[in-house]
């Protein structure tokens, strides 16, 4: 049951920093759910565990670290369609 709630929260921290940055992650859902794991992976390291902490995630750092995340991708995704 824990890994089933770390992919609803995973795939909810992607949705809110693709909603964020204004951007689809591409893959959908399941795109969300890798925004959420990776973004929450690079926000613990750049910022901590500061903040609730809810499947497992830090919610703030992983939000930001998705932010982030989604940035890069969509500048690599737009320098590649050049």
């Amino acid at each position: 049951m824990g890994f089933l709630w770390a992919l609803i929260v995973g795939g909810l921290i992607g949705w809110i920093a693709s909603l964020i940055i204004g951007k689809d992650v591409p893959g959908g859902i399941i795109g969300n759910i890798i925004a959420g794991f990776i973004g929450s992976m690079i926000g613990q390291a750049i910022f901590g565990s500061m903040g609730p902490e809810i499947g497992g995630f830090a919610v703030i750092p992983a939000i930001l670290g998705a932010v982030i995340l989604i940035f890069i991708v969509s500048l690599i995704l737009r320098a590649v369609r050049k």
